[in-house]
């Protein structure tokens, strides 16, 4: 089962009324657990084969999902909300870049005038560099994401004044 996969597990889970859903195959498990609005992903290794073992892995790995990063960054979104600012969310989970390379100018800055269609940051996720599109118009007002910094699911990133 690869990213993606898992990705679409998550996603169906959220918006059933699924309480928890486990998946056994020859080298891995998978149990994803919703409460109360939050998805617990536990993801369990092989029993020690070649690689894990080398490596000397956890038998048990939490992904993301469950970091309490994400109630913290939604903070700043409710006096957003307030103020009559779009907020631009991330589609998925990696690393936020706002410059192509290091060599590179920034997508975007607070102040720039943004359009649909116009990328505004990369979202790294197993190695493949994802271009993030606006999908408002209208001036950046706040960053709320540092540069080479892990972003969940939906966790806010810009904040942008229609």
């Amino acid at each position: 089962m690869d990213f993606k996969q898992i990705q679409e597990l998550i996603k169906i889970v959220n918006k059933s009324n699924i309480g928890e859903l486990s998946i056994e195959e020859k080298e891995f498990k998978i149990t994803i657990k919703q409460k109360e609005d939050q998805v617990q992903t536990i993801v369990a290794a092989p029993s020690v084969p070649a690689y894990a073992a080398a490596y000397q892995a956890a038998p048990q790995v939490a992904l993301p999902a469950q970091l309490p990063a994400t109630p913290a960054a939604t903070t700043p979104t409710a006096p957003a909300k307030a103020d009559n600012l779009i907020t631009i969310k991330s589609p998925m989970i990696g690393t936020f870049y706002r410059r192509p390379s290091p060599d590179k100018p920034l997508f975007a800055e607070v102040g720039d005038e943004i359009a649909p269609g116009k990328v505004v940051c990369i979202i790294e996720a197993m190695k493949l560099f994802n271009e993030i599109e606006s999908e408002v118009s209208g001036k950046i007002v706040k960053i709320l994401v540092d540069d080479a910094s892990p972003v969940e699911f939906d966790q806010p990133l810009f904040l942008v004044e229609p």
